[in-house]
């Protein structure tokens, strides 16, 4: 859907913990990314961002974490310069901090305000589907919940664990 993005996409992220992946797994056993040799850690996503970047698109992601961070949290902190890189956005914002938000229940992406990418997934972190619509309701709320996170989120440089 970031291909047909043509002026915003914006990510919103609520969970402390997704499912295990191989790259997660290395970092717990203390494998560290050399970030100087970008062929090994440049993945299709990030060429796919850089892209759009280019076409002009903001990429945004807000993470609405719990404190202290769990392990997930402190690895995907890591790995978000290769978002950095690719030339999104990204801030985090303290759970206790988004109280006064009203949050949607899912992780979402919306597409130049108007189309939704809704992740469903199960307790475990795995998706289970994505949901995309169109509804002007449910559009709204999100549009809103993003940017009251955004608004209050600490910007990935600044942010420490």
């Amino acid at each position: 859907m970031l291909n047909q993005c043509e002026r915003s996409a914006v990510h919103l992220e609520l969970r402390d913990c997704y499912a295990s992946t191989e790259r997660f797994e290395a970092w717990k056993r203390g494998e560290r990314i050399n970030w100087e040799e970008r062929a090994s850690w440049w993945h299709p996503y990030d060429q796919l961002v850089t892209d759009t970047v280019a076409r002009g698109v903001s990429v945004r992601r807000a993470r609405v974490v719990s404190e202290p961070v769990s392990e997930y949290i402190r690895w995907e902190h890591y790995v978000t310069h290769a978002n950095i890189t690719a030339g999104e956005e990204v801030r985090w914002l303290p759970r206790r901090q988004a109280t006064s938000i009203s949050l949607p229940g899912n992780d979402f992406w919306l597409f130049d305000g108007t189309l939704l990418r809704v992740h469903h997934f199960s307790g475990d972190g795995v998706v289970v589907e994505d949901e995309i619509t169109a509804d002007p309701e449910t559009v709204k709320l999100c549009s809103a919940a993003f940017d009251a996170v955004w608004e209050r989120a600490i910007p990935h440089h600044l942010y420490t664990i």
